[in-house]
């Protein structure tokens, strides 16, 4: 397959550019992998779809203030930092525009959200083929703690801001309820439509609820450049699933129990402590590469709750390859499923509906 086989036409007024009022007002395209068929519903009536012993996993990574500012010391010249991933405390890998301008010597200090001089001094130590730099910060004893002071929520790219009203409301909605381990700079955002109430309900069903972490990097919306998806480069994740999780996820196994992945997040931290266990999910911290794209079998997950993704992305190669396991067809499937959402004029992307491959 090539990755060209992945595009399809979306509307630029589908792309959900603000949340809901609530969160489960979402819309719900059930996609039977069994029958071929749609229907559409609400994501509160996900409860209807769920049945007693399932396992509903979540990620429970928490989205940072990522984003920051900054100014030359000498010049005022602006830049933007975007946070990636923490080497230790203080030293971090990001990217920066313009990263032209962003060298050693570059005397760099950070902007509060009013545009002044912190006290915080940025230090450039390197830069990756990538083209991300290694970044130091001094005058603070953990930027970690300093970022709700002085960072923004990242937000992708494809959603536009203009005022504080909205990237107050983005703090909020752009994080799941249940978000617990800081490290995101990009919202698992299938489970943004969860509400405490529904998983109340869900856990009244006789579900029982799993948490693990994998915290999205950057790379979440890199497009695929080769032609050929085996080609492509996948990005590092740092993943971590708890003893209660790992016990209760081989037990379902063991007992023929259905294992429902919440996100593409969430199936990649499955499949890859399977994969590195030789089949088992074990408790334990890693990193993963795994890139799933058609055909490819799955060892742990039996059905996925997940959003609607871009064209030609890591992500809907992964959901083209669950519709249909070992097989090419689900792209096929997938592309008919996201028409019929466009006909219908469902909202697409990290604010938009969501989907249930069962």
């Amino acid at each position: 397959m090539r990755t060209a086989d992945f595009d399809y036409v979306l509307p630029p007024e589908l792309i959900a550019q603000k949340p809901l009022p609530e969160r489960d007002q979402s819309r719900l395209l059930v996609l039977s992998r069994s029958t071929r068929q749609f229907h559409h519903k609400f994501f509160r009536d996900l409860p209807s779809h769920l049945r007693s012993g399932d396992v509903l996993v979540l990620n429970d990574s928490k989205v940072i203030p990522a984003r920051l500012r900054a100014a030359n010391v000498v010049t005022g010249g602006r830049f933007e930092i975007l946070l990636l991933e923490e080497n230790e405390p203080n030293d971090w890998w990001a990217m920066m525009r313009p990263g032209k301008r962003a060298r050693r010597d570059t005397q760099i200090r950070l902007l509060d959200h009013d545009g002044q001089p912190t006290e915080i001094d940025v230090h450039v130590e390197g830069e990756n083929p990538e083209g991300h730099k290694r970044i130091r910060f001094s005058n603070t004893t953990e930027i970690l703690s300093e970022l709700s002071r002085i960072g923004e929520i990242p937000l992708p790219p494809y959603i536009e801001r203009t005022d504080s009203q909205a990237s107050a409301q983005d703090a909020e909605r752009y994080q799941t309820i249940y978000a617990q381990t800081a490290g995101s700079v990009a919202a698992p955002t299938a489970g943004l439509h969860f509400t405490s109430a529904l998983l109340q309900q869900i856990r009244d069903l006789g579900v029982t609820i799993c948490h693990v972490t994998l915290h999205v990097g950057a790379g979440t919306f890199a497009p695929v450049k080769a032609d050929n998806p085996a080609d492509h480069i996948m990005h590092t994740e740092r993943y971590e699933v708890g003893d209660a999780t790992a016990r209760e996820i081989e037990s379902a196994r063991r007992d023929g129990r259905r294992i429902i992945a919440v996100g593409t997040t969430s199936v990649r931290v499955l499949e890859s402590a399977a994969a590195a266990n030789a089949n088992a999910v074990t408790a334990g911290a890693g990193r993963t590469q795994i890139f799933i794209y058609p055909p490819q079998s799955f060892q742990v997950v039996n059905a996925l709750v997940t959003n609607f993704h871009l064209p030609c992305s890591t992500l809907l190669m992964l959901v083209s390859a669950f519709a249909a396991p070992n097989e090419t067809r689900g792209r096929d499937l997938i592309l008919s499923a996201y028409a019929e959402a466009i006909r219908e004029r469902y909202r697409f992307f990290s604010y938009g509906d969501a989907m249930l491959i069962e």
